[in-house]
């Protein structure tokens, strides 16, 4: 049997919901950068200032206090903080508060994106994959996952294989999706094993390899995939078969 199974497309909507809000992340690896012009302030902060700031937010919004937070973050990304700029427009577009305005937040998440932040980055490219609260575009969507595939973000990994997997926006090519793929089943993503897996056996995108079809196949069982359960037995089986069986 070698039938594949299809990659996973993501609902935005969980993207959103569920994706959790990134803690401060100024620090000397990840310094503070210039606020886009939409969001400067005129004095100048000190970076110490802008992580005290995120530091407070979040656990602000973990205890609750959704405005508090909500103000502090918009303070930080004021003065030119991405992470700030994504939280607040992600609080919004969870509807935990009313501001900024639902089309100020979209602009804001964009321009945490375009400022480098990877979790941003896969964000605003769902929002485009889906064409929810934006306009749909397929190729665009691809450019943001790669933007933040290149930074190791798992998801968007997945998201930009499963495009060249599909020939979603962008054309297909199934060696770049096996590229992807692994980059996301080595972050611990069981669908991506359980794909790469399969493109393994039967030579999709990458020669036929049984024994790292094992692997990834195992590598999805252990994390509960029934399925990849079934396919380890079986290429197991298929392995240990004498030669011409």
């Amino acid at each position: 049997m070698h039938a594949l199974r299809l990659p996973r497309l993501r609902d935005v909507a969980l993207v959103l919901c569920l994706g959790a809000l990134a803690p401060a992340a100024a620090s000397a690896a990840d310094p503070v950068r210039p606020a886009p012009p939409s969001v400067q302030s005129n004095a100048p902060v000190s970076p110490a200032q802008v992580r005290l700031w995120t530091s407070e937010a979040f656990v602000r919004y973990e205890a609750g206090e959704v405005e508090a937070a909500v103000t502090l973050y918009l303070k930080a990304a004021a003065a030119g903080d991405r992470s700030a700029l994504y939280n607040a427009a992600v609080i919004r577009m969870r509807g935990e508060t009313q501001r900024p305005a639902l089309a100020r937040a979209i602009a804001m998440l964009r321009e945490s994106a375009e400022a480098g932040f990877a979790a941003a980055q896969f964000s605003y490219g769902a929002l485009l994959d889906y064409g929810s609260l934006v306009p749909q575009d397929l190729p665009a969507a691809q450019r943001w996952y790669a933007r933040a595939a290149a930074q190791g973000h798992p998801d968007a990994a997945e998201a930009l294989a499963t495009g060249f997997y599909l020939g979603r926006g962008s054309p297909q090519d199934y060696a770049q999706a096996a590229r992807w793929y692994e980059v996301a089943a080595r972050a611990g993503d069981p669908g991506a094993q359980y794909v790469l897996a399969s493109m393994y056996e039967t030579g999709l995108g990458v020669p036929v390899d049984l024994a790292r079809a094992l692997e990834w196949y195992i590598e999805a069982a252990r994390q509960g995939d029934i399925a990849a359960q079934a396919k380890a037995r079986e290429i197991s089986a298929r392995r240990a078969a004498p030669a011409g069986k």
